[in-house]
C-alpha cells in the first residue's frame, strides 16, 4: 500500500505498524559495533544526516520491519531488521561533546555494515 497523506489519520488511530510477517535474517547482533554508510540518497531516508560514517554499538534488534526508504515510494516492503544503535555523544559531535552522554537511534540494516 502506498502511503498518502490521505490515509495517514486512518492508519495512525488504528494503531498502524511497519513490522512484517515475512522472515529476514539479522545481520547484527547486541553487542556489535557497526559504521553508518555515508551515503546521500536523492529520495525519501529516514538515515539522519548526522550519523553518516559514525560508529556505533547494536543495543537491541526489534525484529523485521518494512525498509522506510523503499516503502515510502510503492517499491515494496524490502524486509528487513531494525535495530537500536548507541552513539557516544563525542562520536557525533567531537571532542568538546560531555563525555558520559551517548544517543540511541533505531537504524534498519540496510544503513549499517560491520565496523
Amino acid at each position: 500500500m502506498l502511503l498518502t497523506p490521505e490515509i495517514v489519520p486512518g492508519l495512525l488511530a488504528g494503531g498502524a505498524s511497519a513490522r512484517v510477517a515475512e522472515g529476514a535474517a539479522a545481520r547484527f547482533a547486541a553487542g556489535n559495533t557497526v559504521r553508518i554508510r555515508n551515503h546521500n540518497p536523492t529520495t525519501h531516508t529516514r538515515l539522519p544526516g548526522y550519523l553518516r560514517g559514525k560508529l556505533g554499538t547494536v543495543e537491541k534488534d526489534y525484529g523485521v520491519f518494512a525498509f522506510p526508504d523503499t516503502h515510502a515510494h510503492g517499491l515494496g516492503d524490502k524486509a528487513q531488521h531494525c535495530y537500536s544503535v548507541r552513539f557516544t555523544a563525542r562520536e557525533l559531535w567531537g571532542p568538546t561533546a560531555a563525555e558520559r552522554d551517548t544517543l540511541r537511534v533505531d537504524v534498519f540494516d540496510d544503513y549499517m555494515d560491520l565496523g
